[in-house]
Order: structure tokens, then sequence, then C-alpha cells
């Protein structure tokens, strides 16, 4: 897990270092992370569907290697200067189809392992397997980028990922098979699951809008470091560090705290967070020192949102139908990523102060959502 997470925090910023470095478009690379995210939300019901008939460890195995072959594709074409922007496109499409098999597969693993009175704690390790990778992962991308080279650095992702697929063929995968023996009939059962729960669906609106913001966000402050301080990839890579130090330390104090009946406070409390961080940089746009207190800010906020996410979330759904619910409701929550990556590649290049300021709006509105509309009791 920790492995294939920290690879998968390098190759969101490389692909978004090498569209700004090679074909110098905030539009492009914001299209490249829209690409690289949107396929998986598609193919995650049918994903949930394999997962809960076939087991997880040997799916997420299969999506490890099929992300280190795609990413060293576009290594050996940037390499060789044959990399066009339609090419680009199409592989890190491919790269992002099979990723629910993996992110959900081992999410979904923890919840038949753990007693439930100690899921709390244990979706504090798995929210920091996020955390730790997000701490070495940007620093350790941008340092490659800035001294190898874009190219360099998807060799090295490629490498992880391999690495990833060797640890992950030893695991054992507990629990049953369900599903009714038809791939498209499990697929779509998992989707009504999860519309006609009313926790799920809750937070499939509330954490889809915040991730509208979160994509605008990560689009915003690369450029913003790169165009207007001057500073380089190792720069923008430190940044993400200093958020992802933080949240390791939030998501350790708050995994301490039992969460049932009070996950809705914890989400609208880190919406709300995270709404004041975005405040904070969009402040200090000019000054570097308060943009790196902004990502502390930010990086706190991570603690009660994944925390009560996580738990909120398994102990509202049956153990029968974790692999299709997770796969359907994780797809759904993060719906909103790609497309604030997307508008935010459109809007950066006009005003990075705008970006920042619909982060904040919508990010208040997911809050509201989380507020009203989430059952306090299971």
């Amino acid at each position: 897990m920790l492995l294939a997470r920290l690879a998968g925090q390098m190759v969101s910023l490389v692909i978004v270092l090498l569209a700004l470095q090679r074909f110098n478009s905030a539009a492009i690379a914001g299209t490249a992370t829209f690409l690289d995210v949107t396929p998986g939300l598609f193919a995650a019901p049918l994903a949930g569907a394999l997962l809960d008939r076939h087991g997880r460890a040997r799916l997420a195995v299969i999506d490890y290697v099929i992300a280190g072959t795609c990413l060293a594709v576009i290594a050996i074409l940037a390499t060789t200067d044959a990399l066009n922007v339609p090419l680009f496109f199409l592989i890190v499409a491919i790269s992002g189809t099979t990723r629910p098999l993996s992110n959900t597969g081992v999410r979904t693993l923890f919840p038949l392992i753990v007693p439930r009175e100690l899921w709390e704690r244990a979706n504090a390790i798995d929210s920091n397997g996020y955390v730790v990778a997000s701490i070495f992962g940007p620093a350790l991308a941008g340092g490659i980028v800035a001294l190898f080279g874009p190219s360099a650095a998807l060799f090295v992702i490629a490498l992880i990922f391999a690495a990833a697929a060797v640890a992950a063929s030893g695991l054992r995968d507990p629990g049953g098979r369900a599903g009714t023996g038809h791939l498209v009939r499990d697929a779509w059962d998992g989707l009504v699951y999860v519309t006609r729960n009313v926790t799920l669906r809750t937070l499939a609106l509330a954490v889809s809008t915040s991730n509208i913001s979160s994509g605008l966000f990560f689009i915003a402050v690369p450029v913003l470091v790169l165009q207007r301080f001057g500073g380089g990839p190792e720069y923008v890579g430190l940044l993400f560090a200093l958020m992802g130090v933080a949240g390791f330390v939030s998501v350790l104090l708050v995994g301490r705290v039992p969460s049932r009946g009070r996950e809705p406070l914890f989400l609208t409390a880190a919406m709300l967070g995270a709404s004041a961080s975005f405040v904070v940089i969009l402040l200090g746009a000019a000054s570097p020192p308060v943009v790196a207190l902004g990502m502390v800010c930010v990086g706190i906020a991570t603690g009660p949102f994944d925390v009560g996410l996580f738990t909120l979330r398994q102990r509202r759904t049956d153990p029968a139908w974790m692999g299709r619910a997770f796969a359907v409701s994780m797809a759904l929550n993060f719906a909103g990523f790609p497309v604030g990556s997307a508008l935010g590649g459109a809007i950066v290049s006009y005003s990075i102060e705008a970006a920042l300021a619909i982060a904040i709006v919508v990010n208040l509105l997911a809050a509201a959502m989380c507020f009203w509309w989430l059952p306090r009791e299971d």
C-alpha cells in the first residue's frame, strides 16, 4: 500500500510538471490530471464487482503492473522526443482506468481484517499511508524532476509500482466471494446500493463537491510557485511535503478519538478548515512563507476528514457489499477532483486568485451539505 501510494503521489505531480515543462501549458496539465482520474471513475462499478467476485490482492497486483508499464512508456516516448499531446493523454487515461482495482481493493481489506472497535485507529494508519506518501512523494518527485527531468522521474515511479506489485503478490485475501455471477449485473447492483444508502449518497455529493476545490488547489499551487515565485519543481514538492507532515500528525491525533455519531461533524470541520487554509494562501499569494503556512493548515484539516470519511463509510456499508459499494462510493467521492483540475487548468491561466476563490466557495458548500444532510446515527 505504502509503495503504491508513494508512486501515486509522485505521478500526480510529475504529470503536471511534465505538461508544464514539455508543453508549456497549464490547460494541458489540467486535462492530463482529468484524464488520469476520470476513466477510473467510470470503471469503478465494474472494478467493485470484480473485487467482490475474484478477490482484492491479485487485482491490485494487476493494476500496479499496468500503471508501471504505462509510465515507463511515457518516459521512453518523452526521452526519444516522440511524445505528443494526444499520445500523452491516451496513455495517462489507460493508466487511470484500472486504478480502482488497487485503491478500493486495499482499502476494503482493512475492515475485513481489523476488529470494529479499532476501526478509527486502523483508518488513521490507512490515511497515514497516503499522508506519508504525500510527505515523501512530492519532495522526491520534485527533486528528481529538478535534477534529471520528468522522464527520469517517471522511470523511478514505474520501478516503485513494480516493487508494490511484488510486495502485494504475497497477500492472502480474507473473506469470501459475493455477487450474482453476472459482472454487469453486479456492477449495476453496486451502483443502486450506493444511491439507496442515504449516507453513501450524501457523501458522494458532499465529498465530490469538496474535491472540486482540491482539484483547483492542486493546479493553482504549482503554477503559483513556478510562474509567480520563480521557484523550481523541488519547491513545489517541498510545499506539498510540508502539507503531508502536518497531515501525518493530525491524522494520528484524530485517530485516537472515538468517532461514532460524530463523523458528520468531523467532515464539516475539516471542510471549513480547508476553506480557511485556502483563504490564507489566497491572501498570501505574493508571499512564499504565507503560502507555506496555508499548506500546513490544509494538512491539519486532513485528520478529521480522512478518519471521519473512512469510518463512516465502513460503519454504514454491509460487509458483503464492500467491494462494489466502496468502489462506487470512492469513485463518486473523487469525481470532483478531475473536474476541479480541468477547471483549474483553464482558470489559472487568467487568474490564480480566481481559482483559489472558487475553491473556497465550493468547499463551504460541501461543508453545508455534510452538516445538514448526513445522518447522525448509523
